[in-house]
């Protein structure tokens, strides 16, 4: 079956594993082998190489993104704001009429109503962070000045530069290097094709957005069917490694890093073994929307794997596109991304963040869980409580309203802020965004946040009974 007028391919069954015998290996020749290797080689410096700036260890990606951000925040302002806009009127013509106009095909920009509205909002609200109008309240440094200033800011310059190095990455032949070396663990845990262990890779190392931004292209591309991307974009669009350093220094625990971040992996594998196995990710249709391209089944030795790995790394590099094209293209597809979502991003984020600030909802919600935070042992439930559920509007709200409390409730929110991974400052409308044809509806993201939060609540109560029954806290 085809995508075309809006059809979907489905693969009934799981094809036979075969052993390194009956794969037809490509030949290592000395071109595509270095190619490859090169490839691999920008994109792990880039993201992963441990570089210490600004007093703190990081990668070059968040170098690169924050030196834009901080040496030109006049000139990145200027950029969101003409993107946000150039977003909302491309979706608003291609939502009007079906002709390309002036030889521009419009498809791409197409979204559902309640999408364009979004986009629309964004297109009028761009205009009021920037030149800073309206009342001050929409302004604060906790609410309009968190938006824009920060997270706009940010995924605005993360996608573009993020793609160009990723895609440089996966187009010549890193997917399939990491996807294959990765099956043994992805598919049995989390039901999901190997190649999925970069996208995670790349949150955790980079950021969220360019994990979802390799998701979707790999999508698009035939590797994962709809519930591959559900579970992808619900259980490993996860914070970055960085942002978990962040949250320890905003909470003075900066010398349990290690601890905080080794409690937060613990909380994500945990959490994805569980969501994959229940609604709504489970009952999702395993639908293509472009020709399946499944990985091929194998089994093997480590030494086995190894080879299948640089056989089909080599065999992408070798057929793939030169640097150039993947760079040229990748810059572009991020532009064109960053341009549908920043203006929803903003939209959601502000009005969740207006919410949190200014009205007494979340503290009203948390109010039934004080007795249960309290009887696992947490101190301060009366502050812990409402920051296990104001998660879902901003990642970081959650932290800000522990600074002043015992080190034992320090310690529990900055694992389960990090650890709930929705929220609707940025990651929710992005999602919900980007796969569309998924698709992840809004009722999803709260369910699964709170699925999260039940599972997460006991299970980090005991880790932080541990960590402090072992001296640390």
């Amino acid at each position: 079956m085809a995508t075309e007028g809006g059809r979907t391919w489905t693969v009934d069954g799981d094809q036979r594993a075969r052993s390194i015998e009956e794969i037809d290996l490509h030949d290592l020749a000395m071109q595509p082998v270095l190619k490859f290797l090169l490839a691999f080689l920008i994109g792990g410096v880039f993201f992963l190489l441990p570089v210490r700036y600004g007093g703190e260890i990081t990668v070059p990606f968040d170098i690169a993104v924050s030196y834009i951000t901080e040496t030109f925040p006049g000139a990145v302002g200027v950029y969101a704001l003409a993107i946000i806009v150039a977003g909302g009127v491309l979706t608003t013509l291609a939502m009007l009429t079906d002709e390309p106009i002036a030889g521009v095909d419009l498809s791409y920009f197409e979204t559902s109503v309640v999408f364009w509205m979004l986009r629309l909002a964004g297109l009028v609200l761009a205009p009021i962070m920037f030149f800073n109008l309206g009342p001050a309240w929409l302004h604060t440094p906790g609410t309009g000045g968190l938006m824009w200033g920060t997270l706009v800011y940010s995924v605005g310059i993360i996608i573009p530069i993020g793609a160009v190095f990723i895609t440089i990455f996966v187009e010549l032949g890193g997917l399939e290097f990491v996807g294959t070396l990765s099956r043994p663990v992805m598919k049995p845990l989390f039901k999901v094709p190997g190649r999925a262990a970069l996208d995670s890779l790349a949150s955790w190392v980079g950021s969220y957005s360019v994990g979802l931004y390799v998701t979707r292209n790999v999508f698009e591309q035939g590797g994962y069917h709809k519930r591959d991307v559900f579970t992808i974009a619900t259980c490993f669009s996860t914070v970055s490694i960085g942002f978990v350093g962040v949250v320890a220094a905003t909470l003075d625990m900066l010398a349990l890093f290690p601890v905080i971040f080794g409690a937060y992996f613990v909380c994500v594998v945990l959490t994805g073994i569980i969501l994959v196995r229940i609604p709504p990710i489970s009952t999702t249709p395993k639908e293509y929307i472009a020709e399946p391209d499944p990985e091929v089944g194998f089994t093997g030795s480590l030494v086995d794997y190894a080879r299948f790995a640089l056989s089909e790394a080599v065999k992408k590099a070798d057929e793939g596109e030169s640097f150039l094209e993947a760079a040229t293209r990748g810059f572009v597809d991020g532009l064109k991304l960053t341009s549908l979502i920043l203006g929803t991003i903003l939209a959601v984020g502000l009005a969740a963040t207006l919410l949190s600030a200014n009205t007494p909802v979340f503290d009203i919600l948390g109010r039934p869980l004080v007795p249960i935070i309290a009887a696992l042992g947490i101190p301060n439930a009366a502050a812990v409580a409402p920051a296990t559920i104001v998660g879902i509007t901003e990642m970081y709200v959650p932290v800000l309203l522990v600074t002043e409390t015992a080190p034992m409730a320090k310690f529990f929110i900055a694992v389960l802020a990090v650890s709930q991974l929705i929220f609707f400052s940025s990651v929710g409308p992005m999602i919900m965004d980007m796969f569309s044809d998924v698709p992840i509806r809004f009722r999803d993201l709260v369910g699964l946040f709170v699925i999260r939060t039940v599972i997460l609540v006991p299970v980090i109560a005991g880790m932080t009974h541990l960590v402090a029954a072992l001296g640390l806290l």
